[in-house]
């Protein structure tokens, strides 16, 4: 069973009542949503909080999602928009969003030439929000460009300019910071 297939039969059994099947959808789910959350906010705290009020809305939204196979992108969908809640809410009290963000710790070590996982997310952390996301949808998180689309509200060649825009962004943080092209 595909994927997709998998999310849909557990979404519908959610529809009908089952507990159980709502503890394996965030089994399957939480983590990916959660690297999301990190990734477009920099602070683990803070993607522990919208992590939580992004599965609220899920079992508030649950019984009128219409496609159980398009689980996915209705989920990133979620998250997008309480990531923009908060930042909105950040943005109104800036002392408040300094106090949460957690600063990335640059040691200086390391192989020579050889990205971590640190180093990308101190790289994607350099990024606007907008080629941040896409990157991270497209890429850590393996959505199809179709649903990438779907969750960032454009068509897929503006998902795929976006993307083209991004990496090069990317690769000229990483540079800047004294990795090789």
């Amino acid at each position: 069973m595909s994927d997709d297939g998998r999310d849909g039969l557990l979404v519908v059994r959610c529809q009908l009542g089952e507990r159980e099947a709502f503890h394996e959808l965030v089994r399957v789910w939480h983590d990916p949503l959660w690297r999301y959350l990190r990734g477009m906010v920099g602070s683990p705290h803070i993607a522990d909080d919208l992590a939580q009020e992004a599965w609220v809305a899920v079992v508030r939204g649950l019984p009128r999602l219409r496609q159980p196979e398009r689980f996915a992108p209705w989920l990133f969908t979620i998250a997008r928009r309480t990531v923009t809640d908060h930042l909105r809410q950040a943005y109104r009290t800036p002392e408040t969003a300094e106090a949460e963000t957690d600063a990335v710790a640059d040691d200086g070590g390391g192989l020579v030439g050889v990205l971590t996982a640190l180093d990308i997310e101190a790289g994607l952390g350099g990024l606007p929000p907008m080629e941040r996301e896409v990157l991270i949808l497209f890429h850590l998180e393996d959505l199809p460009l179709a649903d990438c689309a779907q969750v960032l509200g454009v068509p897929p060649g503006t998902v795929k300019s976006r993307l083209h825009r991004a990496r090069r962004m990317l690769r000229d943080v990483l540079v800047e910071r004294g990795y090789e092209a």
